[in-house]
């Protein structure tokens, strides 16, 4: 069934947990990662830190939890070339507290498009193209300018100032979850327009591609 923005809860992660060393990602459909009596339950959201370029910084859900590993829920690394064995070592850190974003308005998003370049052979008089990779993920959306001093605000403003990775989750009515790891910035200048609201304008910077979950 066809689904609209109406209805989508925007939440930031505002506190992480010390991070736990990761001493090896598995190749497979739903990659396994080894940590050390890491303490994480299945449902914990986490951002991953590793030498695989592709898996570096996004954000997953856990699930399949054992006592020295758990399972990043929907990260296929069964490609060895894209995933090469034994440098897949990182850190891993779990998200402890999200701050709901009250009063949201105008949300957009650009990016994550494929990056095709064309070339052609000297003794082709054909072009041809190539994929080389994706655009960067950027996205925008308005709060009440009224929202000064309330929690939402304030952690917009906390993580604005230190700019530090964080995670962006919008959890949509259907319930179905998009995870956007990225630094934030909220701009205090007032946007003032007659017939509208006081607004002001929160830039997200994604950091890598989005993780996407059913429910």
């Amino acid at each position: 069934m066809p689904t609209v923005p109406t209805g989508t809860i925007y939440a930031v992660a505002t506190a992480f947990a010390s991070s736990k060393t990761v001493t090896a990602i598995s190749n497979a459909t739903e990659a396994v990662v080894s940590s050390t009596a890491h303490g994480y339950s299945n449902g914990d959201y986490v951002e991953i830190t590793t030498g695989w370029g592709r898996l570096n910084k996004r954000a997953f859900r856990v699930k399949s939890v054992a006592t020295d590993t758990f399972t990043l829920e929907g990260a296929n690394t069964t490609n060895t070339e894209f995933f090469p064995s034994g440098s897949s070592a990182g850190t891993v850190r779990k998200v402890t507290t999200w701050q709901q974003i009250s009063k949201i308005m105008n949300p957009q998003s650009s990016g994550g498009d494929p990056k095709n370049i064309t070339y052609k052979y000297l003794e082709s008089d054909v072009e041809f193209t190539k994929n080389d990779g994706f655009t960067a993920v950027q996205e925008s959306f308005e709060i009440d300018a009224d929202e000064i001093g309330g929690a939402s605000y304030t952690a917009l403003v906390a993580l604005t100032e230190v700019q530090s990775d964080t995670i962006l989750k919008k959890t949509l009515k259907s319930g179905s979850i998009i995870l956007t790891p990225s630094t934030i910035a909220l701009n205090e200048n007032v946007r003032m327009q007659d017939g509208q609201i006081n607004r002001c304008v929160v830039s997200v910077a994604a950091n890598n591609r989005v993780t996407r979950y059913q429910s």
